[in-house]
């Protein structure tokens, strides 16, 4: 019985290998061309990095840093439940077995900011309160996924135009892709790098006190870049153009 059933698997499989008109791809005539594709989107997702420490304050708790802090970003039109987090609480126990009553704490927040101009302004107002540790953490953009679906879809369409011209050049066709791999795709967010960041307004409003000078910082785009290989066979005879 064991027999039986080896040799009907067999059979079966020899039946499917051998189906009529079937050639594998390597059998076939192929061009094989890299298709490449790139966008670059402006951040909406601004990550604020700011650092409260009870050292940099003589004679304010954290207690009341933290609460000028928040009155100045409320002020600015926050809405501090959805766009301000606690990202660290630390204790400085150096001063404390020093000094035994001196306890100095530091908080971390990050806070999400929708534009340049805004993040601007963040960092005006809380440089006049005193808060000066302040920088960027990173920035993304609320839609990325369907703009690298854009990005990938026209990395196949430039793969397939480049392979009919070159096709055309030899007076033949490309067919159907019967190959298709993707490469690494290049995206990388913003890390809070000096040279993506340039601010205007900010050192006269800052040293002056006006409020006529407008803060705003302007980031890099992000970039999206997409490569992807694509096998098509080749026919004979020139068909119309792509569309």
């Amino acid at each position: 019985m064991k027999n039986l059933l080896f040799s009907l698997l067999l059979l079966s499989s020899s039946v499917i290998m051998a189906q009529p008109g079937e050639k594998n791809f390597i059998d076939l005539n192929y061009i094989e061309v890299t298709g490449k594709a790139e966008k670059e989107v402006v951040p909406d997702k601004i990550f604020v990095k700011i650092l409260l420490n009870e050292k940099d304050f003589k004679g304010k708790s954290l207690t009341e840093i933290e609460k000028a802090m928040f009155g100045k970003l409320n002020e600015l039109g926050f809405d501090l439940a959805k766009d301000l987090a606690i990202k660290d609480l630390l204790s400085n126990f150096r001063h404390y077995w020093l000094m035994k009553d001196d306890i100095l704490l530091s908080k971390e927040y990050q806070l999400l900011v929708r534009d340049g101009k805004t993040a601007g302004k963040v960092f005006i107002e809380l440089q006049k309160l005193g808060i000066s540790q302040v920088s960027i953490d990173q920035v993304e953009n609320s839609k990325i996924t369907v703009y690298r679906s854009e990005v990938k879809i026209a990395a196949i369409k430039a793969a397939q135009e480049k392979a009919k011209a070159l096709a055309q050049a030899i007076n033949q066709d490309i067919g159907r892709a019967i190959h298709i791999q993707e490469l690494e795709t290049g995206f990388t967010p913003f890390q809070g790098k000096a040279a993506g960041i340039s601010v205007r307004g900010f050192a006269n409003t800052v040293l002056d006190g006006s409020d006529e000078a407008e803060p705003d910082i302007e980031f890099e785009k992000i970039k999206l870049d997409y490569s992807v290989i694509v096998r098509f066979e080749l026919t004979s005879g020139i068909s119309s153009p792509i569309r």
